[in-house]
Order: structure tokens, then C-alpha cells, then sequence
């Protein structure tokens, strides 16, 4: 089986016997060592996918994480990190964030009861910063990227004299442990979306990349682990739907597979809009990026190996039906 995830995770098995889809639905929610109030997160549903069965020549399940309060699967290690915070007897959050991030930050700090105070750079979507506001939070636009938003994001942290704490968008271990919950058993995939091709970079330069360096150790297992990685190239780079690829033996003895692939913005942006047709779900290009590994024909043949695939639809809030069809006159 395997799972796809942009930037996140998502799990892989080869050709073995499928499991009933109940077993595959109970895999990903969050069991966390804290009790989280109920609808912090939602157990969202498996949906099969008859339209990509038919396309890829294996069972496409898809995982419904854009159906999360905030819209996006980062809702799993934000209400992880704010409830553990509060159970620490914090009560101010203080977070940077391009967008999504600060997003499930102010949907989780609106349930917890929590203040939560947001700087995003001057790139983040007006509509972003709306729905942070319709959770009650406090949004300040500042700096030209997330690089000066978290800078400033920081030094109101240390202003507070210790009444605010730290939440960032994606390096932390609370935010690592909320997201691995249910996936011990299962090798992972990740879809890199950022457009820097850091995980590419690091395979063309002969530089493992290990499970341990993108996500918490419960996610590590004793088998195989192949990441297969897909993104949108944006500007900076051609799309070549090529793969670049390493094998290493660890330390430990186990054997760990690396696999970047890249995918172009308008497959990306393809993936989004037939999604969109099938499933009447909308979603981001970075969420497409891992779509797009099962709607190109270009990409698709990397999947027939298996007999099962879970896509995570991770989902993002800055997408309306608009801005989706702009995104397709711009490059479809």
C-alpha cells in the first residue's frame, strides 16, 4: 500500500493483500497522549476514487484531510501542540505562518479557548487573513516573507516576559508527534511542495534523507522505507518528471529507499481542478502536487507497482472556485 502526502506523510506497502477499508480508515487519526476536546480534529473520511482505480490501474483511496475544521491536515499537529500547551497552562499563543499553518493555529486556539496572536508576511492571501480573524485571531502583516514574520513572531514572544508561547508553523516536536499518531506501522511517502527541491537537492548530492529528518520517530518502522517525493517546480526549475533516487543502510541495519520525484505547477494545478470534477473537493496546488503523482499520465506509472494508494488530500483554506480557475487560465 501507499500513501502520497504533500509535505507531510504518507505510507507505502508493496503488492500484498488489501485490507478491509475500515482497517485503512482507523491508520491516520490522531491518538494522542492528551485527550483532545471533541471536534478539535476530525476522523475524516476514506473515499474511493473509481475515476483514478480506473486511471492508474490499482485502488486509489483517498484520505479527506481537507474536510478538517481549518480546511488542511495541519489542524492534526497544531491541536496537538496548542492543547499540550495549555496543559502546560499556557493560555497566549503567539504564531508565524504563510498561511495554513496560522490558520489551523487560530481554528485550534478559537476551540481551546486560547489567545492567539498570527504574523504573516505580505504574500499571505487576503482570504487567509480573513478566516484567521473569523476565529478570533490577532493577524499582523509584516515583512516581504515568513523569514521576517517569524523574526517579529519571535521577539513578541520574548516581549511577553514568558505569558506567550512559540508556535511555529512546522519545527517542533509536539507538531511532529500530533501528525505521526497512527502511522507506526506503515513505511512513508512525502510530497515535497515548498519549491526549494530540498529533499531532490539533497538526493542529487549523494546526502541520505532519513525518516528521522522530516518527521517524529513513531513513524519510523522496520522495513523499507522509500520516500517518494512530488512537488510543483514553480519558475525556478524545469519540470522534468524524472527521479532522482539513493539506497543506505543505517547504523541501525535498517535499509532505507529515497525517491524524489518533481511534478510541474500545471499538473499540479491539473490535479486540483479534477479533483475539484470527481470528488467536488478544492484544494491548493500543494496539495495537488501529490494528486498529481496519480492524474498525470506523465507520473502515474510510479503507482502501478502497488495494489493499494492512499492520497492524503491535505487540502489548504487559500483556494476558492475563482482563484482555481485563474490558476488554470495562468497554466493549463
Amino acid at each position: 500500500m501507499a500513501v502520497l502526502f504533500s509535505l507531510p506523510l504518507s505510507t507505502l506497502r508493496p503488492r500484498t493483500t488489501l485490507r478491509p477499508l475500515a482497517t485503512l480508515a482507523r491508520a491516520a487519526p490522531i491518538v494522542p497522549a492528551i485527550k483532545l476536546p471533541h471536534g478539535l480534529t476530525h476522523q475524516t473520511p476514506l473515499v474511493e476514487s473509481l475515476p483514478l482505480s480506473a486511471a492508474t490501474g490499482c485502488q486509489v483511496l483517498l484520505k479527506m484531510d481537507a474536510l478538517q475544521p481549518s480546511g488542511s491536515f495541519k489542524d492534526r499537529g497544531m491541536a496537538y501542540m496548542c492543547a499540550a500547551l495549555q496543559s502546560r497552562g499556557v493560555t497566549d499563543l503567539i504564531s508565524s505562518s504563510g498561511g495554513n499553518a496560522g490558520l489551523a493555529a487560530s481554528a485550534a486556539g478559537r476551540k481551546l479557548g486560547m489567545r492567539v496572536r498570527v504574523v504573516v508576511p505580505t504574500t499571505t492571501k487576503p482570504i487567509m487573513i480573513e478566516k484567521m480573524r473569523a476565529h478570533g485571531a490577532e493577524v499582523e502583516v509584516h515583512g516581504a516573507n515568513w523569514n521576517a514574520a517569524d523574526e517579529l513572531a519571535r521577539e513578541l514572544v520574548g516581549a511577553s516576559g514568558g505569558a506567550a508561547a512559540y508556535v511555529p508553523p512546522y519545527d517542533d516536536p509536539l507538531l511532529w508527534e500530533g501528525h505521526s499518531h497512527g502511522w507506526s506501522e506503515t513505511t512513508v511517502l512525502t510530497a515535497e511542495t515548498d519549491g526549494a527541491a530540498c529533499f531532490a537537492k539533497a538526493l542529487a548530492a549523494g546526502e541520505p534523507v532519513t525518516l528521522a529528518g522530516i518527521t517524529s520517530g513513531p513513524l519510523t518502522c522496520r522495513r523499507a522505507v522509500r520516500l517518494e517525493l512530488g512537488r510543483p517546480d514553480g519558475a525556478r526549475r524545469p519540470a522534468d518528471g524524472g527521479a532522482q533516487g539513493s539506497r543506505e543502510r543505517g547504523a541501525d541495519g535498517w535499509q532505507r529507499c529515497h525517491v524524489a520525484y518533481t511534478v510541474s505547477d500545471a499538473e499540479a494545478v491539473g490535479a486540483c481542478a479534477s479533483l475539484l470534477d470527481d470528488h467536488r473537493v478544492l484544494v491548493e496546488p500543494a496539495c495537488g502536487a501529490a494528486l498529481a503523482l496519480a492524474y498525470s499520465p506523465r507520473q502515474r506509472e510510479a503507482l502501478r507497482r502497488f495494489e493499494t494508494v492512499v492520497v492524503v488530500v491535505c487540502g489548504g483554506g487559500g483556494v476558492t472556485h475563482e482563484i482555481l480557475s485563474q490558476w488554470k487560465a495562468d497554466l493549463l
